[in-house]
């Protein structure tokens, strides 16, 4: 893959940018990491390059995945852009909320609710709690959400809303995400039967761009690898973007290369095709 890097990209270091999705991208689907990619993700971020996580999770969520990577300087990107921390073991917890973005998701719980009315529904605020109509599938959460009534999670000013339906597919979400005609907020839909919803013209890209602007990185020295539909404004915004290879034809459409899936450690290949350079 080395000889497929834009010869304009600059070295590793601190004059690049890398930003990583995590499922799929970093953690295979089963939410494991090899050895290979926690060690070349290491190598990158020990050259001063500024590896950021660029994730749909929570931060609740994501912080594990921080520790396993032992990414805790600069900065990580949560809930599709609507959180952005700032990382350095001096915070309390390690971070702190530099931005989050909220929104009233009433109108949109109504509208799925209506055409999905057994699907389980996940809040999370600027403070990252979370509150749930019931139980998600075991290991599908990190922690302990609050389980509430629906009607409070219409009151919540959200930073993320999940919907989850465990008997459906993907594809059924798609539909019925059209048939639920969703207005004013920015949505994306998963592997599984799982739909994010963020504030309206939020993304990852938008998170990134103002952390880009924030180090005085140059837009032709940024670097996007996902796999996702929520990585695709992602993908848009990177000078050289990367799709995992097990990601849709509509995703990969937005990159500019490809390279091997989660299971082959696809992401390892990237890194070190940058670091080689």
């Amino acid at each position: 893959m080395q000889d497929r890097v834009p010869t304009h990209l600059p070295k590793a270091g601190p004059g690049l940018l890398v930003a990583l999705d995590v499922d799929g991208t970093v953690l295979d689907h089963g939410g494991g990491c090899s050895p290979a990619v926690l060690d070349a993700v290491a190598r990158l971020a020990a050259t001063g390059t500024h590896v950021v996580i660029a994730t749909g999770r929570g931060v609740v969520a994501t912080t594990p995945v921080l520790d396993a990577l032992d990414l805790w300087q600069g900065y990580s990107v949560c809930s599709n852009g609507a959180m952005t921390l700032r990382l350095d073991p001096a915070f309390d917890g390690g971070f702190e909320v530099l931005e989050a973005i909220t929104f009233h998701p009433e109108r949109a719980l109504r509208s799925l609710r209506e055409v999905l009315p057994d699907a389980l529904f996940l809040v999370e605020d600027a403070h990252s709690v979370r509150r749930v109509t019931a139980s998600f599938p075991d290991g599908e959460l990190m922690g302990e959400p609050v389980i509430v009534e629906f009607e409070e999670l219409c009151q919540v000013h959200a930073t993320r809303v999940t919907l989850r339906a465990p008997d459906l597919e993907a594809v059924d979400i798609h539909e019925a995400t059209e048939r639920a005609g969703l207005h004013g907020v920015s949505y994306s839909v998963g592997w599984t039967a799982w739909l994010d919803i963020a504030p309206e013209g939020v993304s990852k890209a938008t998170a990134l761009e103002r952390i880009r602007e924030h180090l005085r990185v140059s837009p032709f020295a940024t670097v996007a690898v996902g796999d996702g539909a929520n990585d695709r404004e992602m993908f848009d915004w990177a000078s050289w973007a990367v799709a995992m290879g097990q990601a849709t034809d509509e995703t990969k459409a937005h990159a500019n290369d490809v390279t091997g899936p989660v299971g082959e450690d696809g992401l390892t290949a990237v890194v070190e095709a940058l670091l080689d350079r």
